[in-house]
Parts: structure tokens; C-alpha cells; sequence
């Protein structure tokens, strides 16, 4: 071995009988306060989340030093076997591409944007879908459920198609997710002559739009107030979206209401 790695053997066994350095040792307790957090935290903590935790103990490494350990002892989030590649799953999420960002967007009806945002009602999550057109901010329609399934984005859709009846090859964007991606949504957006369209792989901003009205919403409304019963949120909902579409300034409208655009541009 001594060969091999070209020292003699007389410095190996002095390197043998050397002492761990103060360092070393440091690092050794770090380790284990390291694991002790990463487990506390059902193995879900990446560096920031643990050296979070350790200053609140009192602990002053920093976090470069955390992130080093972690990675020297193979120690990480077990959220990254989220993305983890299936079968099939590649082949299934493209059969839909990105149309949404092929041209400028001049008119209202050229393209609707969805999404879903989580809500709680006396402690119980409930899931609002909603369809926005894109040119203008307007909301167009919108659905409630305490479940997160197509469902929901289906009532949504046909809400918004009672109020436009757009033209055929208007495009429908959202993300990638399953509730979008179902069989009976794809049936309901053929017949009604829209185009799906969904975000590009690792492009989370594709949907920019529908984005900044889930935080507007949660700004403006959510956060402000609780909600005990799903009547409660409906109405709150409803007088919002109302307030949203009529009144409420956009900056990036000229610092008009989305219908207030519309209407402007007719």
C-alpha cells in the first residue's frame, strides 16, 4: 500500500499514530448534530433548512461548512427523488407542447391561462382553479373544490366558457400538472376548440401570469382574514374576482381594470 500510494511506511504509521486535528474533530461533532436535524426533519432538510435549525440551537457554523459535511457524507434532501425519471412519463408529457409563447399576444381570447392555488378553510386545505385571459387579466372563470382532481379544472373551464365563447384555435396554457394533463380536460378543450398548451420543461415561469394572481389573490384577500366554512371563502371569492376585474388597477394595463382594457381596445 505504501508503494502504491509513495509514501514509506515509516510516514504512514507516524501519520497513523498522529492525533485528530481540532478541525477534524469539530467536524466529527458537526456530523452528528448534522444527522440528528436531517432526521428531526423526516430527511426532507437541504443544507439551508438544517443550518437554519442549527443557528436557532446556538450553533455558529456556517453554512458553507454545513453544506460541505452534507455533501462529503452524502447527506441531502430526499425531496430530489422527487424527479426522479419514470417510465413512460417523457413520452406521456409530450404529447402537449408550449404554444403559449410562440407570438405576441395582440387581442383578447388569443390566449387563456389556468392554474390551481391552495386555500384553507378552518384548517382544511380546499383548491381554487381558475381561468384567466391572458391579453387583459380579466378572470374569466373559476372553481372551488376540497379536492384537487380535473374536477375541478373542468367546472372552472365551463364557467368561463358561459361567460366568452372564444373563437376555435384559442390556446389554453397552464402547467404540467396531472389534473391538467387528463383525458376528460383534453375532450372538453377540443370540443369547445381551444388548444392546449402547457409549461416548457424546467421553464416555471411559462405561467408567469396565472402566478401573479395567485399572490395578488393571497395579498389582497386570503391573508387578511380567516375563513370556518366554504360559504364563507365562495363569497369572499366572488366579491373579489367582481372588485378584481372592475376596479382594481393594473399597473401593466396603464393602470387600467382588466375590463376597463377591454374595452378600451375594442
Amino acid at each position: 500500500m505504501c508503494r502504491l500510494y509513495g509514501v514509506s511506511p515509516a510516514g504512514f504509521y507516524a501519520w497513523k499514530r498522529r492525533p485528530q486535528s481540532a478541525r477534524s474533530e469539530e467536524d466529527g461533532r458537526l456530523t452528528a448534530q448534522i444527522r440528528r436535524v436531517h432526521e428531526d426533519s423526516r430527511q426532507t432538510y437541504g443544507s439551508p433548512r438544517v443550518h437554519a435549525a442549527l443557528r436557532r440551537e446556538g450553533e455558529p457554523a456556517s453554512r458553507r461548512r454545513i453544506e460541505r459535511i452534507m455533501r462529503e457524507e452524502g447527506i441531502r434532501s430526499c425531496s430530489a427523488s422527487l424527479y426522479r425519471k419514470m417510465p413512460g412519463t417523457t413520452k406521456f408529457y409530450g404529447t402537449i407542447g408550449s404554444q403559449a409563447h410562440e407570438g405576441e399576444v395582440t387581442k383578447p381570447d388569443q390566449v387563456w391561462v389556468s392554474d390551481i392555488t391552495y386555500l384553507k378553510v378552518d384548517g382544511q386545505w380546499r383548491y381554487l382553479a381558475t381561468v384567466m385571459d391572458r391579453y387583459s387579466r380579466r378572470l374569466l372563470g373559476w372553481a372551488l373544490s376540497a379536492e384537487k382532481s380535473g374536477a375541478v379544472v373542468r367546472r372552472a373551464l365551463a364557467a368561463a366558457l358561459a361567460v366568452r365563447r372564444p373563437q376555435p384555435g384559442t390556446i389554453f396554457h397552464s402547467d404540467r400538472g396531472s389534473e391538467f394533463l387528463a383525458y376528460a380536460l383534453r375532450g372538453k378543450l377540443e370540443r369547445a376548440g381551444l388548444v392546449q398548451s402547457v409549461n416548457r420543461l424546467r421553464r416555471m415561469t411559462d405561467n408567469a401570469h396565472m402566478e401573479s394572481w395567485n399572490k395578488t389573490l393571497k395579498s389582497d384577500l386570503y391573508h387578511r382574514r380567516a375563513f370556518q366554512t366554504d360559504g364563507q371563502l365562495r363569497q369572499a371569492l366572488q366579491s373579489y374576482i367582481g372588485f378584481y376585474n372592475r376596479y382594481r388597477l393594473h399597473s401593466s394595463l396603464g393602470y387600467r381594470s382588466p375590463v376597463e382594457f377591454e374595452s378600451s381596445v375594442h
